[in-house]
């Protein structure tokens, strides 16, 4: 098994930026490929970006093409999700997820460990 803490999240103005980061330990990094997911009030979780066990691939929702860079450093067994031109849309507590398999899925049912969330607040 492999615990998940994700980090960086805030409140910015549209167009700002943040960069989440999420630490993995307890088990080798290298052994999952790596999701984020958010979810706002009231909606169900979403998939935002995911990237494989050697980060030779990688997959993002069309809400976030363009502007959201998913990235891992396995030396420190952490991923990040960087996030330019923010949107108020984007508002949501961002989850990152660890699936076994090591592929780039897209939907929540295919991951395995989940983190607790960190909370991403764009204003207008």
């Amino acid at each position: 098994q492999v615990q998940l803490v994700e980090s960086g999240g805030g409140l910015v103005q549209a167009g700002g930026s943040l960069r989440l980061s999420c630490a993995a330990s307890g088990s080798p990094f290298t052994n999952y490929g790596m999701g984020w997911f958010r979810q706002a009030p009231g909606k169900e979780r979403e998939f935002v970006a995911a990237i494989s066990w050697n980060t030779y691939t990688t997959n993002y929702a069309g809400s976030v093409k363009g502007r959201f860079t998913i990235s891992r450093d396995n030396a420190q067994n952490t991923v990040y999700l960087q996030m330019n031109n923010l949107k108020p849309e984007d508002t949501a507590v961002y989850y990152c997820a660890a699936d076994r398999s090591r592929k780039v899925h897209t939907t929540d049912y295919e991951y395995d460990y989940w983190g607790q969330g960190t909370q991403v607040t764009v204003s207008s």
